[in-house]
């Protein structure tokens, strides 16, 4: 573990990978906050219908699950462009169970993306430079009642590799 801190507490991770011989890319990341038993937003989901052509919808939940959005700033600390998503990196976790997002719930955070996208704040997912900062949006599903105690953010391209789980920081939610 590489840290512990609190939502509004910035804290830098340095990407580890095996597969390239470049400088690792370094992020700066800030929780804003965790939003669980409302539905995704529906400006998002208006625009996400609209952008290609079909009426907007509320997704639901799997039965007997509750949405939750993580929103998140990111700033891009390394030294060349770079992308970053919640896939993968980020879990939210109940007491010790680990939650990531489906593939479904991954789309959904895309269309977050692509929403700010499109009102000029551009999400690390489709890469930003040194300097610039971005907003990243997780959507995970968790039991409903259920509480989320803390967030995993690996300072890995996976929570977990061959090698077992990754170092990272510890979101400790209020």
């Amino acid at each position: 573990m590489l840290g512990t801190v609190r939502p509004g507490e910035p804290f830098t991770v340095t990407i580890l990978a095996s597969n390239t011989s470049a400088e690792p890319d370094r992020w700066r990341f800030t929780v804003n906050s965790v939003v669980c038993g409302k539905p995704l937003d529906t400006a998002v989901m208006a625009y996400a219908a609209e952008s290609v052509g079909a009426s907007p919808t509320t997704p639901s939940p799997e039965p007997g699950k509750q949405f939750c959005v993580l929103t998140m700033q990111a700033v891009n600390a390394g030294k060349s462009m770079a992308s970053w998503n919640a896939d993968n990196t980020v879990s939210l976790n109940v007491g010790d169970t680990r939650y990531t997002q489906s593939q479904k719930d991954s789309a959904y955070a895309s269309e977050y993306a692509q929403y700010w996208n499109s009102k000029g704040q551009v999400a690390p997912a489709f890469g930003i430079n040194p300097g610039s900062r971005g907003p990243v949006h997780g959507v995970f599903q968790i039991p409903v009642g259920d509480e989320p105690t803390s967030l995993w953010v690996t300072s890995s391209t996976a929570i977990e590799t061959i090698h077992g789980v990754e170092p990272g920081y510890v979101v400790q939610l209020p």
